[in-house]
Parts: C-alpha cells; structure tokens; sequence
C-alpha cells in the first residue's frame, strides 16, 4: 500500500489483506482461536518472538484490515477497534490514568463521554475538571501539578461548538499531558486530530464509518509508543475488543464513506440555510455557515463543514416534538451520521440526564433540536421541513 493514495482510494484499498484464495471482497475470519503448527511455536508466539494471532480478544485478520485502514485515512501508526464508541472512549481514557490523576474535559460533551469524566472517574481516585472549552483560557487555569489528560470533542454534541484543538495540544505539551479528541462530528475525512497536534483520536463508528444503521462499533488511533505503553496490555485484558463480523461490515462501509458524507453535507448545508431563514426558528448552529461564531478556527482546522445542523424553535418543547412528529422522510432517533436523515430533541434524550442548569450552560434549550442529514433527495427533505414547521 502506498501512503500517496487519496482518501477516497485508501478508503477502498487500505489494509486489504487476502488469503491464498484470492479473493477480492474482504473475508470474514470469524474464530475466537488460531492453531499453531507445534508445541514450539505456540511458545514463540506468546513470547512475541513471532508475528500472528493468539486469541480474536487481542486481534483478528479482519479486524486487523479495519486498523490499518483507518491509520491509512487518519495519518495515525497504531489503531485498535472496539465494539463500540463508549467502549473506546472509556479505553482510551482509563488506560492511561491512574487515581490522582487530573483530567481536564471540555464541559460540551455526549451525555455519556461526560458520565465518564464526571462520575465514573473519580470513583477511581482520578480528579476532573470540566470547563468551557471554547477559550484556550480556560484549558490554561485547570491545568494542576497532576493533570495528565486533556478531552474534548470538536465540533460539540449538540450544539456543534469548535475547540481550537492546535491551541489545546500546544497548552498539553507544554506539561507532558496527552490530548485526546472524539472526531465524530467532522468525521475523518473533514478533521485531522493528529495533524493539529493531538495525541489519541477516538471514534463512534457505529456513526458515518458504519454508517447504515447496522452496528455497534468504535476505534482508538494513536502513536505506536502510545498504544504499546498505555493502550494494549488495557485492551487485551479488559475485553472492549470488536467482533470480526463488525470489523468486516466498517470495512465495507469505509469503501462508501467519501460518497455518503458528501451528499449527507450537502443536504446538510441546504436545510441549515433553509432553517436560518424561517419565522418559526430562533437560531441555526452550523459549521458550514459563515454565521458561526467560530468559523474562524473552523476555516484553519476543517476542510468541510458537517453533516448535523443544531437549531433553536422558538415554540420551546413543545414546537419541537410538534415538528419531529410531523415529518415524514426524516425519522426520529438519537442516532446519527445514518445514510437516512434522523432528528431528535437533546433535553429529552442524549442529553436528558443533565441537570437544567447544566444544559443551560451547553446551550441546549426546550427548544434546541439536533439534525443529521441522510442521503436523500435534497428537495424530498427540504420539503418535508416545510410542511412539518407548518405544523407549529
């Protein structure tokens, strides 16, 4: 494989490995175990003296092919799947932390990624510190003697927030602290993490990567150094591994990805202008839009603006429910980054164990609803918005 490839070609041939049999669709190894040839060489293998494969926990053929490819598109030199986002999130957090640590975490967060940070951690002995990762400022005043993590997502679940990642990689180096950054949003092909100066990329791939509503799935990529000190022996031993099966289905929705995320930000892009245009809507938040009230760090860290739309009703919860019940092509579910357009209220579902104040301060409203753009007939959804805000 050559590293001049473009996406879109890495996305098709990245990684493929095939059997003596030739054959050209990626095979499924699906098989916990691998035999060895002798007594002698099962010695050999656990001892890391040979190359292969022990146990499908640690990693498979299929599995294997996914990593590559994804290092191939992200620019990282070691990945490891997981069966699902939160599995890789929780990983790559926990492997490297240890009770009297500090983390530092963007307050902007999914629900659970902030469960995580908030709860889960200091049950463990690790501190936290969340803040409003949007001034550079603020990840400068959390810094303490024993802050070993800085995590953030950029674009923001909802509200589609920017992080200046550059900015907060800088603040990280400067006392040896890691970064590490849910990509989700801008997916791989709109946001390079790693070339802005992070340290670990994490993925949902049950999102775009899948991205057809099939599977659970998330990955970890990062240095080689990084995942063979903190990340493998946590791996290995704990269990997050992903089921081959899924590894071949990414594999195949890799191929399809430069195509899906085009035509989901194109119809992205053409409801949000739509949206920031209508009587019912109090505000539109999208990447894409020069409104943004970061488009500037936005302009120096994306090539592309996003396939989720953020927006405020006017009418509260109850225009929000009103329009979500009266679409038609787009379905209500939490879900997001699906070939199908999906729609749904944060307050009451990926965000609803938050207090209101802590809503409040993300800026997730009554009436604050979040869109992720499908693949259909831009028109057929333009449409179905008109006649659902008509609803109101």
């Amino acid at each position: 494989m050559t590293n001049k490839w473009r996406p879109a070609t890495t996305l098709v041939h990245g990684g493929t490995l095939r059997s003596q049999y030739g054959e050209m669709s990626e095979a499924i190894y699906l098989t916990q175990g691998f035999a060895y040839d002798s007594s002698e060489a099962a010695e050999a293998r656990f001892k890391g003296e040979t190359d292969g494969y022990i146990y499908a926990r640690y990693g498979s053929p299929t599995n294997d092919m996914f990593e590559k490819r994804m290092c191939a598109l992200e620019g990282a030199e070691e990945a490891r799947a997981t069966a699902s986002g939160m599995a890789a999130v929780s990983a790559a957090l926990l492997c490297q932390l240890k009770a009297g640590d500090h983390i530092v975490a963007a307050r902007a967060l999914f629900g659970s990624c902030r469960w995580v940070v908030e709860t889960l951690a200091p049950r463990y002995g690790i501190e936290c510190t969340l803040i409003d990762g949007r001034d550079l400022a603020n990840w400068e005043k959390a810094i303490q003697k024993n802050t070993k993590v800085f995590f953030l997502e950029s674009p923001t679940n909802p509200t589609l927030e920017i992080v200046d990642i550059a900015g907060v990689a800088k603040l990280a180096n400067q006392i040896g602290a890691k970064v590490v950054v849910d990509n989700v949003f801008a997916t791989p092909l709109f946001q390079k993490p790693l070339e802005l100066g992070a340290h670990i990329v994490v993925y949902s791939a049950t999102k775009h990567i899948d991205g057809q509503g099939r599977s659970l799935a998330g990955v970890i990529l990062s240095d080689k150094e990084w995942v063979d000190e903190h990340l493998q022996d946590y791996y290995r031993h704990t269990g997050p591994a992903m089921s081959p099966f899924t590894a071949w289905t990414l594999i195949k929705g890799l191929e399809t990805l430069p195509i899906r995320v085009k035509a989901q930000t194109d119809n992205a892009s053409k409801i949000a202008d739509f949206l920031a245009e209508h009587k019912h809507v109090a505000k539109v938040i999208y990447p894409g839009r020069k409104d943004h009230p970061q488009a500037d760090i936005i302009a120096r860290q994306m090539s592309g603006g996003s396939t989720l739309v953020c927006f405020e009703l006017k009418g509260g919860k109850e225009a929000a429910f009103k329009l979500q019940n009266a679409l038609e092509v787009v379905t209500i579910s939490n879900n997001l980054g699906d070939t199908r357009s999906l729609i749904t209220h944060p307050a009451t579902t990926t965000h609803k164990n938050l207090t209101d104040e802590a809503r409040a301060e993300l800026g997730i409203s009554p009436g604050t609803v979040r869109f992720s753009a499908g693949i259909e007939d831009g028109e057929d959804l333009l449409e179905d918005f008109a006649r659902a805000l008509a609803a109101i």
